[in-house]
């Protein structure tokens, strides 16, 4: 009987840590990296939108997109990306590791994006066409950075 509770305790042991791993939380960084991607996704079909003539061309909204786009990319968001918080380190995370191992080029990345958004909130506004030019300069940055920088789904 003691054979049995002794292999019993120690299977336990060895199988415990791992399913405690398995159900640890997201870390909060990742999970505030999700939400700011989601407010990027939310405003960018609100252009996206009205660029594939799904939804009526607004200037007003379009320009409230481009300028929460803008906003987003302002947040200081260096704090959301420490070391260790990339694929396969923590749950959820598709971060590759040459976020940290080409930080400059990554810093670089997030830029071009404010840069693009910022051009966009003085454009979106003036008509379709502008509008459609702006999100593919916007589109660009963003596919450049996740090419680069996220692991693919």
């Amino acid at each position: 009987m003691f054979r049995y509770l002794s292999a019993a305790a120690l299977a336990a042991a060895m199988v415990l840590p791992t399913l405690a791993q398995a159900e640890e939380p997201t870390d909060p960084n990742v999970n505030a990296r999700h939400a700011l991607m989601q407010l990027y996704a939310y405003n960018l079909g609100v252009l996206g939108g009205m660029a594939q003539a799904r939804m009526d061309y607004d200037p007003e909204l379009a320009t409230e997109a481009a300028t929460a786009i803008y906003h987003v990319s302002m947040a200081h968001a260096d704090r959301m990306w420490p070391e260790g918080t990339e694929v396969g380190a923590t749950a959820d995370s598709r971060a590759l590791p040459a976020i940290w191992e080409n930080r400059a080029e990554f810093d670089a990345a997030a830029q071009a994006l404010t840069a693009s958004a910022e051009s966009a909130m003085g454009s979106v506004g003036t008509d379709l066409a502008s509008l459609q030019a702006a999100l593919g300069g916007i589109g660009q940055n963003c596919s450049a950075c996740h090419r680069t920088f996220r692991q693919p789904e």
